[in-house]
């Protein structure tokens, strides 16, 4: 056996070592998933029409759709009704800052080997810490701006840039793509959006 195939088995026979909770006040929704769930995520993100119409249709073709079995995977059916589609840690204030995050939150993070207040501090690197389904903070948005570079939370996007968002949605893998792209499409609740305008380096 190679070198590498023996990494390979090791990395994939070893137990998982991220299986913790953390310990937030968390607004969720029931178990379930039908078109009065995906209503609710975005009625719950206050989205415009556009984006509750472009959920609704990747929902509908999603029901069309069958799960590949092509890969090499192995895991147990998935009740997908089983599923809770919106999570997020309550909100106790607005966030100006990801020195206001919830330490329980930067804890996770730090778990995870994803430490927030290193990259912040060392790296200069813009990040967009996302717990559940909602952005917690966004770092370097203020010095981005200034070349024309949009860096927020997707749903920050939706409120302050619906026609990029429009515009742009799925253009890189469309909702109709395959099964888990269209239940993505409809159910999805946040995460990192970026604009680099045209010439901007």
């Amino acid at each position: 056996m190679s070198t590498a195939t023996e990494t390979i088995e090791e990395f994939v026979n070893k137990e998982y070592q991220y299986g913790f909770v953390t310990n937030v006040d968390t607004d969720t929704i029931p178990p379930g998933l039908n078109e009065d769930v995906v209503r609710l995520i975005s009625a719950k993100k206050k989205e415009p029409q556009f984006m509750l119409d472009w959920r609704l249709k990747a929902y509908r073709h999603w029901l069309t759709m069958t799960e590949p079995n092509w890969q090499k995977a192995h895991y147990p059916p998935i009740d997908y009704q089983a599923s809770i589609y919106y999570a997020a840690p309550k909100p106790k204030k607005t966030l100006n800052s990801l020195d206001e995050v919830d330490p329980e939150l930067i804890k996770t993070f730090d778990k995870l080997g994803i430490s927030l207040n290193e990259q912040k501090r060392l790296t200069g690197v813009a990040v967009d810490a996302v717990v559940d389904s909602v952005s917690v903070a966004t770092t370097f948005q203020k010095d981005l701006a200034k070349v024309g570079v949009i860096f927020c939370s997707f749903s920050d996007a939706v409120q302050n840039h619906p026609e990029l968002v429009e515009k742009y949605l799925g253009s890189v893998v469309p909702a109709s793509d395959n099964f888990f792209a269209a239940l993505n499409a409809a159910v999805f609740s946040d995460g990192s959006f970026c604009y680099i305008p045209k010439g901007v380096r």
